[in-house]
C-alpha cells in the first residue's frame, strides 16, 4: 500500500461497524447452537450439508472445503455428530468407496429449529448488517 493512500475516518468508522454487526449475528449463532447442545462448528456442518447445491455432494473433502476447515477436522467434526446421532456415513451410490455424509431425522429437526431461529434473527438485526454494508461498499475507493 502506497503509504500516501490510506482510508478516510469515516471509512474507518464504516468498517468498525460492519465487523460489529457481523460479530454480534456471529455471536447470536455460537449462543443459539449451544443452547441446542451442538457446537457452532457442528451447526454450521449441519447447515452446510443441507444447503449444498443439487450437483454437489456431501462428502467430507467437499465439508471441509466449505467451512474452510482441513479434512481431519471435517472427519472429527463428523465424528462428534454421528456419535450425536445427527449424521450418518453412508456409501455413494455409484462409486461404493465414496463416502457421504447425510443428515438423520433428528439432525434435520435440530437444523431447522436453529435455522428459525437465525432467520427471525436475521428479520430483525438484518436491516443494520444491510445499512453496515451498504455504508462500506458505498465508499470503497
Amino acid at each position: 500500500m502506497d503509504p500516501a493512500e490510506d482510508l478516510t475516518p469515516e471509512d474507518y468508522r464504516n468498517l468498525a461497524e460492519f465487523r460489529r454487526q457481523i460479530r454480534q449475528f456471529v455471536s447470536f449463532s455460537e449462543g443459539v447452537a449451544r443452547q441446542h447442545g451442538v457446537e457452532p462448528k457442528q451447526h454450521q456442518l449441519l447447515l452446510t450439508i443441507r444447503g449444498l447445491p443439487e450437483n454437489v455432494t456431501p462428502t467430507i473433502g467437499e465439508i471441509a472445503s466449505r467451512l474452510f476447515i482441513r479434512h481431519h477436522s471435517a472427519v472429527e467434526l463428523v465424528n462428534r455428530l454421528v456419535d450425536a446421532g445427527l449424521v450418518v456415513r453412508v456409501k455413494g451410490k455409484e462409486d461404493r468407496r465414496e463416502v457421504l455424509i447425510r443428515m438423520t431425522a433428528a439432525g434435520t429437526a435440530l437444523l431447522r429449529k436453529l435455522s428459525l431461529a437465525h432467520n427471525l434473527e436475521l428479520k430483525r438485526s438484518g436491516p443494520a448488517l444491510a445499512r453496515a454494508l451498504n455504508s462500506v461498499i458505498r465508499n470503497a475507493r
